[in-house]
């Protein structure tokens, strides 16, 4: 039996709910939207309404925003085995190296996995 092949959009949208869940569950809430973009080998992700009231408070001042990029950039380190786990269950591709940085200016966060062969043409076959 073959199992059912996923488009390149469908690809996207699990991408975004294992990385939506993945907030939500680690890192203590979801982003209010979320769009997932896979370019060869290339996934970037964009989180939009991710930050608390709390930390947009704490981002009014530089301070804050220095101990906030801090704090998140110290849990998402700590949970990437776990978020390569998530999203290769859904891309069935290695993961070479997963970058991210926070917009405490417009509450937006990206995140950009390199993959290990062209995800793009994989699903396009």
């Amino acid at each position: 039996m073959r199992e059912h092949k996923m488009t390149k959009g469908q690809t996207e949208a699990k991408i975004s709910e294992a990385v939506s869940a993945f907030e939500i569950n680690y890192m203590g809430r979801g982003p209010k939207q979320i769009k997932t973009t896979i370019c060869q080998d290339l996934i970037i992700i964009r989180l939009k309404g991710f930050l608390s009231q709390a930390e947009q408070k704490l981002a009014e001042s530089s301070q804050g925003v220095e101990l906030l990029k801090r704090v998140r950039t110290t849990l998402f380190e700590g949970a990437l085995d776990y978020l390569d786990a998530l999203v290769k269950d859904v891309i069935h591709v290695d993961i070479e190296s997963v970058h991210s940085d926070v917009s405490t200016r417009t509450g937006e966060k990206i995140i950009v996995l390199t993959l290990k062969e062209n995800l793009e043409l994989r699903l396009s076959k």
